[in-house]
């Protein structure tokens, strides 16, 4: 498939605040991207007529209840064979902040089993807490599994912006250590929170912003097409956006965020 002919659904509710920077990133790279409301989604403009979906970041509905869970629930109502069937097919699936909140809402990371009913993870409010809008460091821990990352060398440390208030990534705590050993043993494992030496945080603020488990940032399924993410990367797509270029002089052209997206659309041209 050429980049051209890609078709990148960019979805919407009420409290999403990141789509517009989201549609651009991928528009950048010579895909289309539509932001579409979840319910015109389900009404008239097909799940299966696109290549890529993206939950992008933002407080969808207010994050009550949980951050992301009623977004994820009414997804399901509405679009859950949909949904199911867009996985089936290994079309790729991106949640950045919010939208990772909501992949694990709907069951689908980690999804040890496929969609699960229930979320077999959550991500909680921060330890400690408070709202966290800053620049982190990230290392890459996937070994080639994860496609939206295929860009990424395995150990690259690469810096993109939180915001977000619970972005603590947990399992329960009887399941802790079985279930970090299936995200390790079938590669789900993405990204963990590092200094910028590339030096694992330890659970230890600020390098690690939210008291995460493990320092994980960011997990995959276990065939790699549904990811998720607290950093944006479309906020850390162009090097104006990087927050130190100004001591350089000049921005580089983009900043790290862009391999993500790329990573993406590349997995379309060669699979579809």
């Amino acid at each position: 498939m050429k980049r051209t002919d890609i078709k990148v659904c960019v979805v919407r509710a009420g409290g999403t605040n990141c789509d517009a920077e989201t549609k651009r990133s991928i528009e950048d790279l010579g895909a289309k991207a539509s932001v579409v409301h979840v319910n015109a989604l389900a009404r008239k403009q097909p799940l299966q007529e696109y290549d890529a979906l993206v939950f992008p970041g933002g407080f969808s509905y207010g994050d009550y209840v949980r951050a992301g869970a009623i977004l994820a629930k009414g997804f399901l109502a509405k679009l859950g064979k949909d949904l199911k069937a867009f996985v089936n097919k290994e079309k790729p699936i991106l949640g950045i902040c919010n939208g990772f909140q909501i992949l694990v809402e709907a069951g689908l990371l980690p999804g040890f089993n496929g969609m699960s009913q229930y979320p077999a993870a959550a991500l909680a409010t921060n330890f400690p807490i408070g709202f966290r809008c800053r620049w982190t460091d990230i290392k890459h821990e996937n070994r080639g599994r994860c496609v939206l990352t295929g860009k990424i060398p395995k150990g690259k440390v690469v810096k993109m912006p939180i915001a977000h208030s619970e972005g603590r990534f947990i399992f329960p705590k009887e399941k802790e250590q079985d279930y970090l050993q299936k995200l390790i043993d079938n590669d789900q494992l993405v990204f963990r929170y590092c200094d910028e030496t590339g030096q694992y945080a330890e659970g230890e603020y600020p390098a690690n912003p939210n008291g995460s488990f493990y320092d994980i940032a960011g997990i995959s399924n276990p065939s790699g097409t549904v990811f998720g993410l607290m950093p944006h990367p479309e906020r850390a797509c162009y090097g104006w956006q990087l927050p130190d270029w100004t001591t350089t002089g000049q921005p580089p052209t983009h900043g790290d965020g862009k391999l993500i997206f790329e990573s993406m659309i590349d997995y379309v041209t060669r699979r579809f």
